[in-house]
């Protein structure tokens, strides 16, 4: 049976949008395939930074004849309403119809339609026009002459005015192939704004960008991968796990695997080369939480670890390129950025340990929450405080919560056997570390600089676990605070 063959190449687009609009594609084209009579076997969503694709297997090659009844009004209706009968049957005449006798219901008009089957070639060139314009993005942009008014001018191009495709960014070209696998397969040629599908695509941006010619899904991939295209984003997360463990490994050290980061690295290359940075190892007295989430969110790199021994001052990248140097100017360019980040990290970390500017101001809170101002993460909480937060338009602010949250724990504390005192003292401070310098740059470790900071001010284990376990759980599989 033959199969389909569509590609949709653009400019770059969101790693975090890819998914979606690859299963968004397959349940498009699979959807309006069916709906036209159209039967497969298969289909499988692909996807790059740069194109989304579709192998549909086991195609139909034509839909069936399709023939079908349509009842009528009774033929003493009125005659507004056989005419929307022979609108709704695509009768031209009344005597086209077939008049049925029903002995309780009397005479009554049926149409008794035949409709022939069509070629799948039509099918598909008649649904892809429209899902291609139709395509929901997050976010999409209008491109070339089409999206100026008309007589208006820029550059040289001329506005045409009218109704300009949307893509996420400007779309390139279209494969569209169909046909079985003994056969050359047929090139479906509709068109989308200028732009008419074909056989031809291009490979990587920069080592292949050249177009060429592909037949069928299997030939596509082949050739894609000699044009420094990986097609499967599982695959490239799987190159880059596993040259990230080997060169990790080769350094003696550990990789810190990140699933969510893999998945979002994955989708920023299709041609994936693991390279290693380093930086200076004075940038080590952060915690290990903030150099990972720094390296993280602004590098989108993978931190690696000395065995039983914190991190290291190493971390993995992900290039797109094969450089003629081997990357080596890549990992310095990635590690200045690095470096820059950790500075301004490092600087968050020393400023929340010293003393707060406005220590004034912050007598009246203290004493009202009992704080002791000596210690950093009073004075945060002294500030929170302050500031007078809105918590709710009804219920007050931040230090009123955090006041009602200490009565509870102080009352609750005793029937399941634990300290009033140190489940007071949790509760006063919970909520302190939302005025660090550090949560404020990376929200996501609320709870977490709660127990760093509560453990360097000498407070109970147990005060210091609960100021980052009153978070939990956050979602179906994390844990529950102890």
């Amino acid at each position: 049976m033959p199969d389909l063959l569509i590609e949709l190449r653009s400019e770059e687009i969101p790693a975090r949008m890819q998914r979606k609009a690859a299963g968004d594609l397959r349940k498009s084209v699979t959807d309006a395939l069916v709906d036209a009579g159209l039967t497969y076997q298969a289909a499988r969503e692909y996807w790059t930074p740069r194109r989304l694709t579709l192998d549909v297997r086991g195609l139909t090659a034509r839909s069936k004849d399709v023939k079908d009844e349509i009842k009528g009004p009774s033929t003493k209706a009125p005659e507004q309403a056989i005419a929307g009968f022979m609108r709704k049957a695509g009768l031209n005449d009344i005597s086209e119809a077939h008049i049925h006798t029903d002995p309780k219901k009397g005479d009554f008009y049926l149409a008794r339609i035949s409709r022939p089957g069509r070629s799948a070639e039509e099918i598909i060139a008649d649904v892809m026009p429209g899902i291609i314009r139709g395509f929901s993005w997050p976010k999409s942009m209008r491109w070339g002459s089409a999206s100026m008014p008309k007589g208006a001018s820029y550059n040289g191009i001329e506005g045409k005015g009218g109704e300009a495709l949307r893509w996420v960014r400007p779309l390139q070209s279209i494969i569209c192939t169909f046909g079985p696998e003994t056969e050359d397969p047929t090139v479906i040629g509709f068109a989308v704004d200028g732009l008419v599908a074909g056989n031809q695509t291009a490979g990587h941006r920069f080592h292949a960008p050249d177009p060429f010619t592909v037949r069928r899904f299997d030939d596509y991939v082949e050739k894609l991968e000699r044009a420094h295209v990986v097609l499967d984003a599982d695959r490239r997360k799987e190159i880059i796990l596993s040259d990230a463990r080997n060169l990790a490994f080769a350094s003696g050290l550990e990789l810190v695997e990140d699933e969510a980061l893999l998945d979002e690295v994955s989708g920023l290359v299709e041609w994936p080369v693991v390279l290693m940075g380093e930086f200076e190892e004075d940038f080590l007295q952060i915690p290990d939480d903030i150099i990972r989430l720094t390296i993280k969110t602004n590098q989108k790199c993978f931190v690696l670890r000395k065995p039983g021994n914190g991190l290291s001052n190493k971390f993995i990248l992900v290039s797109n390129i094969e450089a003629s140097d081997g990357g080596k100017e890549i990992a310095l360019g990635n590690a200045k950025v690095v470096r820059a980040r950790l500075s301004d990290a490092l600087y968050f970390w020393t400023t929340d340990q010293a003393n707060l500017p406005d220590m004034a101001k912050l007598e009246a809170s203290a004493e009202k929450l009992g704080l002791d101002m000596a210690k950093p993460l009073d004075q945060r909480m002294a500030r929170l405080d302050q500031l007078n937060v809105t918590f709710h338009a009804k219920l007050g602010s931040q230090g009123e919560r955090v006041q009602r949250i200490a009565k509870l724990a102080a009352e609750l504390a005793p029937t399941v056997g634990a300290d009033p005192a140190l489940a007071t003292r949790a509760a006063l401070l919970a909520k302190a570390d939302l005025t660090t310098e550090v949560v404020g740059e990376f929200p996501e470790l609320q709870g977490v600089m709660g127990r760093i900071y509560a453990g360097l001010q000498g407070e109970n284990a147990s005060v210091a676990a609960a100021l980052e376990e009153h978070y939990k759980p956050q979602g179906p599989s994390d844990e529950v605070p102890t």
